[in-house]
């Protein structure tokens, strides 16, 4: 039975590894968009002795006649049950709510929160661990919708301008909330801030042991996609822990190939001495 364990276990972790989306055809939106928008993404796993924990969603699909580009990235903690999990459930849950066209803004929260309930409702087979997750819906070209909890980061650039559309949710900013719920924020030297002394985030799905004092409730913008917009990023904290937003978006303005440009922050950050996963997605607007 442990040899059977052990190659399930092995085969959940190649598929959240390669959870790449194979890169779609050069699209165009919906009323001739005048550009052309592309997109690519890369995985690495960390120097820690875990296995890799980040899973990722990058694809384009049709639905309801609508064009659209699904985007996500998935940083797992205390194993990748959790994020392979929603990498396969988040989108489909946005998806199915009734007034996901009409009302994509609150469509997407309620769907981050009764995912949320799923996930803790299968806590015995999905394990004590959690997740980060940031979620970019791309509708028709023209549409950005982005949503998050936790520190994975969504960075657009228009005009080689860097701008956070996701909201890094850290213990301090919400040591309040966490008080007010019966927990704490610890600030140890040496250390980053904790929930309860184990948790570096704020907000995350899963982690049913500390959801009294968490919330998975996300941020939500919207963003209207213009010829200013020129690329997209969305990263685990393994990037952003050692590049800034505008950083970021210097290193890769003058590639036009997005897989290649994901690589590419992918190995910067390793050279800048990153020991974390990193998961990196690029859209291009060309």
């Amino acid at each position: 039975m442990t040899g059977g364990r052990d190659i399930l276990h092995k085969m959940k972790e190649k598929a959240c590894f390669m959870a790449s989306m194979p890169d779609s055809p050069d699209t165009r939106g919906k009323g001739g968009a005048s550009k052309r928008i592309t997109h690519g993404s890369h995985l690495v796993k960390g120097k820690s002795n875990h296995a890799m924990e980040d899973c990722l969603v990058c694809e384009f699909k049709q639905v309801h006649n609508n064009d659209l580009g699904l985007f996500a990235i998935y940083d797992g903690h205390m194993g990748h049950d959790v994020a392979n999990y929603l990498q396969t459930h988040l989108f489909n849950n946005i998806l199915n709510e009734h007034d996901v066209w009409t009302d994509t803004v609150n469509a997407t929260r309620r769907a981050y929160h009764s995912t949320d309930k799923d996930i803790l409702a299968k806590a015995f087979e999905l394990g004590k661990g959690g997740s980060t997750a940031v979620t970019a819906m791309l509708i028709n070209s023209q549409t950005l919708i982005v949503a998050n909890v936790g520190d994975s980061r969504a960075v657009i650039s228009k005009k080689g301008v860097a701008e956070q559309l996701s909201v890094d949710h850290e213990p301090n900013r919400e040591r309040e909330i966490i008080e007010s719920k019966g927990g704490f924020v610890s600030n140890i030297p040496g250390d980053v801030p904790r929930v309860d002394g184990q948790l570096a985030v704020a907000r995350a799905f899963g982690d049913k042991s500390l959801k009294r004092h968490l919330s998975s409730d996300p941020d939500v913008a919207i963003e209207l996609i213009d010829n200013d917009v020129d690329l997209i990023i969305l990263a685990s904290d393994g990037l952003w822990k050692v590049m800034s937003n505008q950083e970021a978006v210097d290193c890769i303005k003058n590639m036009k190939d997005a897989k290649a440009a994901a690589k590419h922050l992918s190995e910067v950050a390793i050279a800048r001495k990153s020991k974390d996963d990193i998961s990196c997605i690029v859209v291009k607007f060309q």
